[in-house]
């Protein structure tokens, strides 16, 4: 039996936007200095009008009470600068999905719910952050409904902070562990065939979408596409940064470590 479909929010661009970046999982961490400068940078001086974050900005985010001093804060002046100047619109992924209004509220971020259909520029593009669909990955996907569920929140997010960020070392450590005995050719993909019926469903031709680091493009059965976005990485070997740019003339990869 096929998966339930999710609920497809919509997101119509402003007429006055004539340009939109497409990134995610920038991974932001006080131990990726370098990562930090060139996001900041591309953030502040980007000539697009609108840039929409599809999910894992932070690599961690265990409540918005962190958001006070320290790295986090140095991400917040950014968040809130750049928000003066365009519109910066946020999906959570996987490694964030906690951030709460007090963050949106505090930096001028705009939430987006995963899937979102944007339309834009006459077309109408499906947003996912794509872990969702990565269907192979079994226990991922389990452990993914628990820490959803309002549930498991509210009882994370009352233990004290300190609590919380020994909590977040832990599973990153251990996701880091599971990935590097795995390889990345092993790694979980999405599943073209669910991204298609997604596709469908939500009445568009086009996917994008990160969480997977694997950035291509790919064609989907019954004629769709999938764009797949990159991770962003300054600080270990070779630079990368893998966005996109979506126009009226299309799509336009971004290469920012270039």
């Amino acid at each position: 039996m096929a998966a339930s479909l999710p609920a497809f929010a919509a997101l119509q661009a402003s007429p006055a936007w004539r340009c939109i970046d497409l990134l995610s999982d920038v991974h932001l961490h006080a131990d990726m200095p370098c990562t930090f400068a060139a996001w900041r940078a591309h953030l502040l001086t980007t000539s697009a009008d609108a840039v929409l974050v599809l999910g894992d900005l932070f690599e961690v985010w265990v409540g918005d009470d962190a958001a006070d001093s320290g790295f986090a804060a140095d991400c917040v002046a950014v968040l809130r600068a750049a928000s003066a100047q365009r519109a910066v619109y946020f999906l959570p992924g996987n490694r964030d999905f906690l951030v709460g209004d007090a963050l949106l509220a505090a930096t001028g971020l705009q939430r987006l719910a995963d899937p979102t259909v944007l339309q834009a520029f006459g077309q109408r593009w499906l947003l996912a952050h794509g872990d969702a669909l990565c269907l192979d990955d079994t226990a991922y996907q389990q452990f993914r409904q628990q820490v959803r569920s309002p549930a498991w929140q509210q009882a994370f997010l009352a233990q004290p902070l300190a609590e919380r960020e020994r909590q977040a070392r832990a599973m990153r450590d251990a996701s880091a562990a599971h990935q590097a005995d795995l390889g990345p050719t092993h790694w979980s993909d999405v599943d073209d065939n669910e991204a298609a019926r997604w596709l469908a469903a939500a009445g568009c031709q086009a996917l994008v979408h990160g969480h997977t680091h694997r950035p291509a493009t790919h064609a989907l059965p019954g004629g769709g596409t999938r764009h797949v976005l990159g991770d962003w990485d300054f600080d270990h070997g070779a630079p990368r940064a893998r966005a996109l740019r979506l126009t009226a003339a299309g799509l336009q990869v971004l290469d920012l470590a270039a």
